[in-house]
């Protein structure tokens, strides 16, 4: 009455990628070409790219209208598919957080200055992390900062607060070496 379910073989052409993961494979692609394209054309040489796609991206930075630059987007990713990817994923992914430590080292200089701006204290604990740093030239600089703010807004020209600023980040790149 019922035919019985033939039992299936290990060889059913199943050893390929599904067409969904082609499709993920290559959004994949072309999100890698858009971070690619993010980058300065100087960090693209190291990477050693095909002419070909060198010039696709450099088309790319060019295209204002919106499904144009999608269509090339689409285009550098079919150029990727012929290259290794995890060199540019890295050079990517080093570039990205190389960005993201020069914003904490700007965020750390900020709220430096503002301590010191806000109290004596604060030099103290700096110049003991900084030992380097000239001490009369930062407590001139605090001194002007702090002067400067208390002038009427109309009056402040800001130029102690962004040479306390240069000074701070200045040590900070220092101590870092």
């Amino acid at each position: 009455m019922h035919d019985p379910i033939p039992e299936l073989e290990d060889d059913d052409d199943f050893d390929r990628p599904s067409k969904s993961q082609l499709k993920r494979d290559m959004t994949a692609l072309q999100k890698l070409g858009e971070d690619l394209m993010a980058l300065p054309e100087s960090r693209w040489e190291p990477l050693a790219l095909p002419e070909i796609l060198h010039d696709a991206l450099r088309h790319a930075k060019k295209i204002t209208n919106f499904e144009g630059k999608r269509r090339q987007i689409q285009y550098i990713g079919k150029l990727m598919r012929k290259i290794d990817p995890e060199p540019i994923r890295e050079a990517v992914a080093a570039f990205k957080l190389g960005h993201a430590q020069d914003s904490l080292r700007l965020h750390q200089s900020e709220r430096w200055r503002e301590r010191l701006l806000a109290n004596d204290e604060a030099l103290q604990e700096f110049l003991a992390q900084h030992a380097e740093v000239d001490i009369q030239q930062l407590r001139n600089l605090v001194r002007a900062a702090r002067k400067d703010a208390a002038n009427e807004p109309e009056q402040r020209s800001g130029r102690a607060y962004r040479e306390l600023f240069q000074f701070i980040k200045a040590s900070e790149a220092a101590a870092d070496e």
